[in-house]
């Protein structure tokens, strides 16, 4: 298992131009020699929600692959701007405004814009919305989280959805729940039994910033090795979809702002775009920034 060489890891806080907010993420360059052990042990090491290795792609621009310290990921939104971010300041990827990444998600499209202070912001498409109505207790997802069954919106549904990541939608009522939330999280997969390995991801439509629309947080499921994600992209991305689905389906787009983070003090915003295409089914993508912290070299 030993590597020889040092691997140089990037820290990235995604969804914010400020480091120490926004969703932390590790980026490996040139990852193409490390094997799916290395990878496990460096992000296990690293200890990010979730860290990024790029390495190269027959089918597209680049590759990525995404580990928690607990197992690999099919997609990961804050992730994918760390990545991208890095890449453009490292000067990998220079006078572009579109690459491809392939992922276990599938192929998806990046549009890359630089704003007026020199920032990169990264939009990337999500993979089609699917959704399951959840079928369990109401109150024991409730407790599950450290609330009661009051405190959960009385008229929208709760739902798994996924944009790449299974995770399950519990729309609340006020804010004000959000600062009570305890996850219990290693009991997460004896109560959600149609998709055990899922996280779960309470939000309302109340916000702190007037400017945004939806207020979350992001649980993590107990198998990924983490509690709680700051600021989560697959699952804004998901929101948008749901937006569109159960609370406006007749409405033909949307863009709105997510806001996360509050309660770790690592707040965020995600920007979700999501609009129905003449063949049916939603299109959804996810536009951020990010802010470069650090980097170091790792050698086991």
């Amino acid at each position: 298992m030993d590597i020889v060489e040092p691997v140089t890891i990037y820290h990235y806080d995604a969804f914010s131009n400020i480091a120490g907010k926004g969703n932390p993420a590790g980026v490996v360059l040139d990852a193409d020699q490390l094997t799916a052990e290395h990878m496990q042990c460096i992000a296990r090491d690293v200890g990010f929600n979730e860290t990024v290795f790029v390495c190269p792609s027959k089918i597209a621009d680049l590759r990525l692959v995404y580990y928690t310290p607990g197992h690999e990921m099919n997609l990961c939104g804050h992730a994918t701007i760390a990545a991208l971010t890095c890449l453009l300041d490292e000067k990998r990827i220079v006078g572009r405004t579109a690459v491809t990444i392939e992922t276990k998600a599938g192929v998806l499209p990046i549009h890359i814009e630089q704003g007026e202070q020199g920032e990169w912001h990264i939009t990337m498409r999500q993979d089609e919305p699917q959704f399951v109505p959840y079928t369990g207790n109401r109150g024991q997802l409730a407790s599950l989280i450290g609330l009661s069954e009051g405190e959960l919106h009385p008229d929208l549904p709760i739902v798994y959805g996924s944009t790449g990541i299974w995770t399950l939608l519990v729309p609340i009522t006020k804010r004000k729940s959000f600062g009570d939330m305890v996850p219990d999280s290693k009991a997460f997969p004896n109560y959600l039994l149609q998709n055990p390995k899922a996280s779960i991801h309470p939000f309302c439509l109340e916000t702190v910033d007037p400017t945004a629309f939806m207020y979350a947080r992001h649980f993590s499921s107990p198998y990924s090795g983490t509690i709680e994600d700051a600021v989560t992209g697959t699952a804004s991305g998901v929101m948008g979809a749901y937006y569109l689905t159960y609370m406006e389906p007749i409405l033909m787009q949307a863009s709105f702002h997510v806001e996360q983070g509050y309660e770790l003090g690592r707040e965020g915003k995600v920007s979700v775009r999501v609009q129905r295409l003449e063949e049916g089914p939603l299109e959804v993508n996810i536009s951020g920034i990010a802010a470069f912290v650090r980097k170091w070299d790792w050698q086991r």
